[in-house]
């Protein structure tokens, strides 16, 4: 059963007769995005052990932080909310530094700028490294405000995961096709895990773009977004945009997350359709 989370840190502010909510960024909102993403990558890893008994993929928790192991050299094999739910102590590095070398994988831990800054020295002094920067993004979910002629975007049936999959995977292929590869095994899986909602976009009775949706509890991660090459600037993703942050509100959800890398272009796309910078995330690894 997973932990009970804190509520959202709202304010309320008078702006011309009306009220506005204004979301803190701060150590509570940091917990619950952090959750979300690492039940997402949890939820991913069961539906890989239900799909593959043999994968070895697992997961546990360690003072309030989630560990994956999705196989050696998966982009899921980590850690989310060190340092965040309880102070990082060395104990609990000894404990998930093992959780992955016995599997024989790299050690990486995804931190949030608001966990307790004592980490930064606890994770220096071990020997890691800062590898990577994330931009985790919000926004409430109120009427997208978003619509696209033509295109049609929905959440697939129960036997097109494999055609979802193959959808996302082909938006990879000009980019590098053993990416895409990887992309359409990620995806026959990630179609699979069971908070999942993945959506499709068609034109004129073609399918032209895929992207994800997970939800858990009141708040929805959007991922996995691709458009097919001979598709590309007719506005599926913001057709596939509006048509799963619609979704999810009906569904009981007050915020929508996303991650990009920073000042990339789906950072941008995201800003332009009303999400807000939450901070900037740091990918640590531990130097063998």
């Amino acid at each position: 059963m997973m932990p009970d989370l804190p509520t959202l840190s709202v304010g309320r502010v008078s702006r011309h007769n009306s009220l506005h909510t204004m979301i803190f960024t701060d150590i509570e909102l940091s917990r619950r995005l952090e959750r979300t993403e690492a039940r997402s990558n949890v939820d991913f890893v069961e539906a890989r052990r239900r799909l593959f008994p043999d994968s070895g993929a697992c997961w546990k928790e360690v003072g309030g932080a989630y560990a994956m192991f999705d196989g050696v050299g998966s982009p899921l094999t980590q850690t989310f909310g060190l340092g965040v739910f309880e102070d990082a102590s060395p104990e609990h590095l000894d404990e998930l530094e093992s959780f992955f070398t016995e599997r024989g994988a790299e050690v990486f831990h995804e931190v949030s700028p608001l966990a307790d800054q004592a980490i930064l020295r606890l994770l220096g002094d071990r020997g890691y490294r800062p590898v990577e920067l994330t931009t985790v993004m919000y926004r409430e979910l109120i009427d997208a405000g978003l619509t696209v002629s033509g295109i049609v975007a929905r959440p697939i049936e129960s036997d097109e995961a494999d055609l979802w999959a193959e959808t996302a995977a082909a938006g990879w292929a000009t980019i590098d096709p053993g990416l895409a590869d990887f992309m359409l095994d990620f995806g026959k899986i990630a179609a699979r895990t069971e908070h999942s909602k993945p959506f499709i976009a068609e034109f004129d009775g073609q399918n032209i773009a895929a992207g994800g949706l997970i939800i858990f509890d009141d708040i929805c991660i959007l991922a996995g977004a691709s458009t097919k090459p001979e598709f590309r600037n007719r506005g599926a993703q913001n057709a596939l945009l509006a048509a799963r942050l619609d979704f999810a509100r009906e569904h009981g959800c007050r915020l929508a997350m996303m991650c990009a890398a920073p000042s990339s272009q789906s950072q941008k796309n995201a800003q332009k359709n009303g999400f807000q910078i939450a901070y900037t995330r740091i990918k640590w690894q531990l130097l063998g």
